[in-house]
């Protein structure tokens, strides 16, 4: 990584922290990645520069972790995940069932806090509605 790509994805994770701490308490890792927690979601950003000017955010949050491994639930998440625009939904199997993730990764250079914490908070408020959804039809 280039001194220009460090600057630009230091700066684009500054401003995400900033933008999350209007809501969140939010944990700075080693490498530079954030972390936070939107109710019972686990949430992680990380910033990659892909060409000069375009530097992404990449927001993952671990919606559920050991569901069912049942095909009707699968589906079902993904028709609920379907039903938003922000996020891609991700079924993982394990040995101790199903973990759901939903990721969003959106070009962030130059966003303001306001729109910057508008998108993110879009995208944990979908994952935390999928959690709720996903465990009341375990239930």
């Amino acid at each position: 990584m280039t001194d220009d790509e460090a600057q630009s994805t230091a700066k684009l994770l500054t401003a995400a922290r900033e933008a999350l701490e209007l809501f969140h308490e939010v944990h700075v890792d080693d490498d530079g990645a954030l972390s936070f927690r939107h109710g019972e979601v686990p949430c992680a950003v990380q910033a990659m520069q892909f060409a000069e000017g375009l530097t992404m955010l990449s927001l993952t949050c671990v919606v559920a972790w050991d569901l069912p491994d049942e095909p009707a639930l699968a589906v079902s998440a993904a028709e609920r995940a379907g039903q938003g625009l922000f996020g891609t939904l991700g079924v993982v199997h394990t040995e101790r069932g199903m973990d759901v993730t939903l990721r969003y990764a959106f070009p962030a250079d130059n966003l303001d806090p306001s729109p910057l914490s508008t998108i993110l908070m879009l995208v944990v408020s979908t994952a935390s509605q999928l959690r709720a959804d996903l465990l009341a039809s375990v239930e």
